[in-house]
């Protein structure tokens, strides 16, 4: 069964080896492929797993999906630790080196804005979840002894609630503007679907920022610092990534079909 080029990212040649231990998808090493100023770092897949047909099959198999973005992701990780990946889009595949070096030859100029964009910097991740507050053990709700007492309890169980999130979402807008303060850009993404994610309680801050390698130590102590101010929200740091939220090459709309984050959670 013939080989497909399975494409990892994109970045400028460089002098660092990769972990040893590091394999690819499905448990290839990953090599280099060079073009002008570009380096492609580059796997070979079965084609009767990353064909067209077989592809949208394992698409839907979470554990495929699961498995692959794991080994992607680990290959990511090594080159974010020597150099500045662009990374491409999971399960980007060419039938050969000459079509790699095709799309490396028709995006050249816009990868190369990028890179030198996003050289020295690294992406960091933060999230807050807002815990709903369980009613002590100890408080039993006070038995209605009308519909209008039962209405009135009902309105002040919805009031605290309210309070709550709003005090939340309060936080996090304050969290979300000083971490802007010190980084050089910032990507506020959807908020995360609990029952997809798993994590618990509601999600009210779903940032990324840019910032550059040599200030990510104050940038993490300053998101440290926050963790368990607030009584009933949780605040997670993720990275340091590869720059996904802010790889988007937006002078071209068709390149970023290709330079894309992937589920960087799955491959966590």
């Amino acid at each position: 069964m013939s080989g497909l080029r399975y494409v990892y990212a994109i970045c400028r040649p460089f002098d660092a080896a990769l972990q040893a231990q590091v394999t690819g998808v499905d448990g290839a090493p990953p090599g280099q492929l060079s073009h002008h100023g570009l380096i492609a770092v580059v796997g070979t897949v079965p084609e009767g797993d990353f064909g067209e047909e077989p592809l949208r099959r394992h698409l839907e198999d979470l554990d495929w999906l699961s498995a692959t973005a794991r080994a992607h992701q680990a290959v990511i990780d090594a080159l974010t630790a020597v150099t500045t990946p662009l990374p491409m889009r999971l399960a980007t595949v060419f039938r050969d080196d000459a079509g790699v070096r095709v799309m490396m030859e028709e995006r050249e100029a816009a990868f190369l804005r990028t890179l030198d964009r996003l050289d020295g910097r690294v992406e960091w991740g933060v999230k807050i979840h807002a815990e709903a507050e369980p009613a002590p053990a100890a408080e039993k709700p006070e038995k209605a002894a009308s519909g209008r007492d039962y209405l009135r309890q009902r309105r002040q169980r919805n009031r605290a609630h309210e309070e709550m999130w709003e005090s939340a979402e309060k936080f996090a807008r304050r969290l979300h503007d000083t971490l802007c303060g010190h980084a050089e850009d910032a990507r506020l993404h959807a908020p995360q679907n609990s029952a997809l994610s798993q994590e618990s309680g509601r999600n009210v801050l779903n940032a990324a920022y840019l910032v550059p390698r040599s200030e990510s130590e104050a940038f993490v102590e300053l998101v440290e610092r926050v963790k368990g101010e607030e009584p009933g929200l949780r605040v997670e740091l993720t990275g340091p990534w590869a720059a996904y939220s802010f790889a988007g090459l937006e002078d071209d709309a068709d390149d970023a079909d290709g330079v894309d984050g992937v589920a960087r959670e799955a491959g966590s």
